[in-house]
């Protein structure tokens, strides 16, 4: 994969950030628009094909991409490999999406790539998420790396990152979500996110029910399935410590996973058996592995942001990720209550979100949010009214007020969990870190 020339800061349409993602948002009329058309297009004219000189980790799948991701990185980076990984959405920065060896870009990095991209599109309305993938592949291109990670954006046919083809892919998990774009029902949204393998090419399912339409893909492609509980299994073992044996692999006194959870098993159980099926090109230790568990950092997923109250993040936005929280929640010692503030938006399946959380909250913080996709203050208030009832219910217009109620009525021993979307997990953390300011 080869890349064309640096363009100079003074050729530049934008130069700052902010310009480039503003005008970025415009450029084509659709939000999302799935396909890949436009994307090997300018992929073409940029000088490169679909396939990396380093192996390519590509990961798919409803819940738990993010933490995958997170675990290969720490792992191949423990293992004294250079990666280049890229993810969505972000939480506070742009920035976040594109990391080389678990550092965020700079702005003078992603402005020269979205020059290069601009000058080689010509007339091509690139999607906001197809600038950025883009950009990150010509990013990575030019860092001579050992092995990239990339995590699908929506679905996976017809998703931006899938025009690169992996040597490895991995499927964490199918629920429902997205149904507007991906179909109502599960099979449907597994045949969209086997669209990530390749042929005669390792693929991992981490979840322990196999969709037909992924067994149908991978022998239609003839790729190896590694399928949990099949092909590989893991267990914990005590308070501390997981085994995980593999057909060709034992690893029998693994640290737990540093993210908290324990499905975060799951996650990890997956990256670690995608690893090795790359061992030929890519080999990684066992110390490698296991500084790369309890090394991985990963932003809004049951991320514990205070202690008095203890107030959590968690981008919970379906039903499968509320589930695995309101476990999370059930499983912390909390000798008070539980306060939680949600907002949505409005293709998400709230309702499910609610229900599988009620029987851990005690009150909820209701919240709209902006933007073409927000669910509105009083479309949050009524869903959780509908579940909850309205003893439990106070509602607020914006994020930062449900923040600030829901602090105002916390006492010794309670706690906080703020959910429902990366866009409020971002929010509250932006208010709560100006709390924090304001107190020093």
């Amino acid at each position: 994969m080869v890349g064309g020339a640096h363009p100079t800061k003074e050729s530049m349409r934008f130069n700052n950030l902010h310009d480039w993602l503003t005008w970025q948002e415009t450029l084509n009329p659709k939000t999302i628009d799935l396909g890949l058309d436009r994307v090997q297009t300018v992929l073409h004219k940029l000088g490169f094909n679909n396939k990396f000189i380093c192996p390519v980790i590509t990961v798919g799948g409803t819940n738990g991409k993010g933490s995958t991701v997170a675990y290969l990185e720490a792992m191949l980076i423990a293992a004294k490999y250079k990666v280049g990984s890229y993810t969505s959405p972000h939480i506070y920065h742009y920035n976040e999406r594109i990391r080389i060896n678990g550092a965020d870009v700079d702005d003078a990095t992603l402005c020269a790539a979205f020059e290069q991209v601009d000058q080689a599109r010509g007339e091509v309305a690139l999607t906001y998420f197809e600038f950025g993938t883009l950009a990150a592949l010509c990013i990575f291109a030019r860092h001579n790396l050992d092995a990239v990670v990339l995590e699908v954006g929506l679905g996976g046919r017809l998703d931006a990152v899938n025009v690169i083809d992996a040597d490895v892919s991995i499927i964490t998990t199918v629920a429902i979500d997205h149904t507007d774009w991906l179909g109502k029902d599960i099979e449907s949204i597994a045949r969209e996110k086997a669209g990530i393998m390749r042929a005669d090419r390792p693929v991992i399912y981490g979840g322990l029910r196999v969709p037909k339409a992924v067994r149908d893909k991978a022998a239609s492609l003839h790729a190896r399935l590694l399928v949990a509980g099949e092909d590989y299994l893991y267990q914990g073992v005590g308070d501390s410590q997981w085994q995980l044996r593999g057909n060709l692999v034992f690893y029998p006194d693994l640290p737990r996973p540093v993210l908290a959870g324990g499905f975060q098993l799951q996650n990890a159980a997956a990256a670690i058996i995608a690893l090795d099926c790359l061992q030929t090109d890519l080999p990684v230790v066992p110390a490698a592995i296991m500084q790369g568990l309890t090394q991985a950092r990963l932003a809004g997923r049951f991320q514990r942001v205070a202690q008095h109250p203890a107030i959590y993040l968690d981008v919970a936005h379906n039903a499968q990720a509320a589930q695995a929280l309101a476990e999370l929640l059930g499983d912390e010692a909390c000798s008070g209550r539980t306060l939680a503030v949600v907002a949505m938006l409005s293709d998400k399946a709230f309702d499910d979100v609610i229900r599988a959380l009620a029987g851990q909250v005690d009150i909820w913080f209701s919240a709209g949010l902006g933007g073409p996709r927000g669910l509105s203050a009083d479309l949050m208030a009524a869903a959780v009214k509908a579940v909850a009832g309205s003893a439990k219910l106070c509602a607020h217009q914006t994020v930062a007020e449900a923040c600030a109620d829901a602090l105002q009525q916390a006492t010794a021993g309670d706690r906080i969990i703020v959910l429902g979307s990366f866009h409020t997990v971002a929010e509250a953390g932006v208010y709560l870190n100006r709390q924090t300011a304001m107190q020093h």
